[in-house]
């Protein structure tokens, strides 16, 4: 049973702790009556529940961008250490981040989970970026519409089944 449908927005102090230099980022959270849930299994989970929309949409990112050389994820399923195409760089008890870092900008996906009284899972995901050029700084504003339904509609396909 789900407690709360939906991802809502949440705000983020910057820089972020993830990502030393983050000059922008975006958070958003839901609530599930799931318990015992883990950053990796959440993480696994919301990269695994993308709906093809997502998954149509980032192949033609992919493709757009590859001239440009801005990387889009690792694709090697015996590397323990890569949840859906990004790489692990941190863990703890109540959060994983994963991320990508080239020449235009620095990515860091953080999901936390916390445990509240009513044995309900709020789980967060905060993206984080460090843009070093203009590319960089173009290629994050022409993606933010995309990137604001995007993370939401992977929450929910992850948690509002």
């Amino acid at each position: 049973m789900i407690v709360k449908i939906g991802a809502t927005t949440s705000s983020v102090k910057l820089p972020h702790p993830a990502l030393p230099g983050t000059d922008w980022a975006d958070s958003f959270t839901i609530t599930t009556s799931q318990t015992g849930i883990t950053p990796d299994i959440a993480a696994r989970k919301i990269m695994e529940s993308r709906p093809g929309w997502v998954v149509r949409l980032m192949q033609f990112r992919d493709l757009v961008m590859r001239p440009f050389g801005l990387k889009s994820g690792i694709n090697d399923p015996d590397n323990a250490d890569i949840i859906g195409i990004f790489p692990v760089i941190s863990r703890s008890d109540t959060s994983i981040v994963l991320g990508l870092d080239d020449r235009h900008l620095d990515f860091r996906l953080i999901i936390e989970i916390e445990e509240t009284a009513t044995n309900q899972t709020k789980i967060k995901a905060t993206t984080a970026v460090k843009r070093h050029n203009m590319f960089g700084r173009a290629y994050l504003a022409t993606i933010t519409p995309f990137h604001n339904r995007i993370v939401p509609a992977m929450l929910n396909a992850a948690y509002c089944p």
